[in-house]
């Protein structure tokens, strides 16, 4: 099955998902979107007001910063695949809970899956605890294990801050943001080719 219908079909079932309960209070499952050979890609943690309001990841304010960050970086968001742990928006955009994320990892897995990213990207720490065990990443929260590739035999997996926990800290965290996420841009060249953008090898070293 060509990467796009794989896609298609998983979007399908999570617009008509009923694993847990979040569906209940939604207004549009948050899917995911990017191109389907992206070599970057991201996760963060649910949908919130905004996200929920138009179906699309990371639209509110957290999401415009990660938009510039990117392009910071040196990667337009549009070359990028983004998505979440959690598909639809928990009540009050209080953390997702244990049975929520059990729900939605398989929707997640088979996205990676699908995508064949050279690196997955886990912002924050919904999705670090959420693939943790699954990849068996190191112990430590995020500002001990972040900046690393840890080699998953397919791809590559670094762990960053969440853009709303840039948003928060925005004179410490951006700044770490942006070199995590080059990190992860020149290992997508070094495996992709200098061709991916138009990037060259060169731009990212040092």
């Amino acid at each position: 099955m060509k990467v796009n219908e794989e896609l298609s079909r998983i979007r399908a079932r999570i617009m008509n998902c009923t694993a847990c309960p979040l569906h209940v209070g939604r207004k549009n499952p948050v899917p995911g979107e990017g191109p389907a050979d992206a070599p970057l890609l991201l996760v963060g943690e649910a949908p919130g007001r905004e996200e929920d309001e138009t179906g699309r990841p990371f639209v509110g304010m957290a999401g415009r910063l990660l938009t510039e960050m990117l392009k910071e970086a040196g990667v337009p968001r549009s070359s990028v695949y983004i998505t979440s742990v959690i598909k639809c928006r928990p009540p009050g955009n209080r953390n997702p809970k244990k049975g929520e994320i059990e729900a939605c990892r398989g929707y997640l897995l088979e996205q990676i899956a699908a995508v064949r990213p050279e690196v997955v990207v886990l912002m924050g720490n919904v999705a670090l605890n959420s693939l943790k065990e699954v990849w068996k990443l190191p112990g430590g929260n995020i500002g001990e294990i972040s900046g690393e590739l840890y080699d998953r035999g397919d791809f590559k997996v670094l762990v960053t801050y969440h853009p709303a926990g840039v948003l928060r800290d925005r004179r410490r965290k951006r700044p770490l943001f942006v070199s995590h996420i080059r990190l992860a841009v020149k290992e997508a060249v070094k495996k992709r080719g200098e061709g991916w953008l138009g990037l060259r090898l060169e731009e990212f070293e040092g």
